[in-house]
């Protein structure tokens, strides 16, 4: 089964693409000028298996928003279209995360119904570093959950995220990607005993 697919967005914004392979090793090599989301997708890609490859550009002028919501509605677009109609998958997949003081728990269900409950308990606070060139850089914290309603509108899934403890942002939002990766990795998986089936009562994921 060939569970691939490539999407691009061009808007007066952004410049996206990205090519996902859902059943892969777990490689990320997507070009991306943000450092600590850099991290994040690799981890997604790390703990869920998948492999992701691309890149991203963007207004960041601006600020990071365009660019970090685009980025999840690009993959979020790619699960939908690799998974098709979802025939044969579990569907469903829930994970806790440990992350040094933090505990994070994500739970997925590719229903064909796009909401979102982002409970991350973020400070807001942007994280600090610095860049390739030894120049102060950042990640917009409050782009963290702009990600995820841009994922679960591409994918057309229903995502909820929850810091259950924690003090570090850095653990927090690491974790929960690393949690999602987890829970999408297990909903995504082929059931043997549904031999293909679409995994509704309805016959039809809508």
């Amino acid at each position: 089964m060939n569970r691939t697919a490539a999407i691009e967005r061009k808007t007066g914004e952004t410049q996206i693409t990205l090519n996902l392979k859902i059943d892969g090793t777990g490689t990320c090599d997507v070009k991306n000028p943000i450092g600590f989301f850099n991290h994040l997708l690799n981890s997604f890609c790390k703990h869920g298996m998948f492999d992701l490859n691309g890149s991203l550009s963007g207004d960041l002028d601006v600020d990071q928003h365009h660019l970090i919501e685009d980025t999840g509605i690009v993959l979020g677009k790619c699960f939908a279209e690799a998974l098709g109609d979802c025939a044969g998958i579990y569907r469903s997949g829930t994970f806790c995360y440990p992350m040094d003081e933090s505990l994070l728990r994500a739970a997925v269900d590719f229903g064909g119904r796009p909401y979102l409950v982002c409970n991350a308990q973020l400070t807001g606070t942007p994280l600090v570093s610095l860049g390739a060139d030894g120049t102060a850089a950042s990640f917009q914290t409050d782009c963290f959950e702009d990600f995820w309603q841009g994922f679960v509108t591409g994918a057309q899934c229903n995502l909820h995220l929850d810091a259950l403890r924690g003090r570090s942002d850095h653990h927090k939002m690491e974790g929960l990607f690393k949690a999602a990766a987890r829970a999408i990795r297990a909903a995504v998986e082929i059931d043997p005993r549904r031999n293909g089936a679409i995994p509704s009562t309805k016959g039809i994921i809508v």
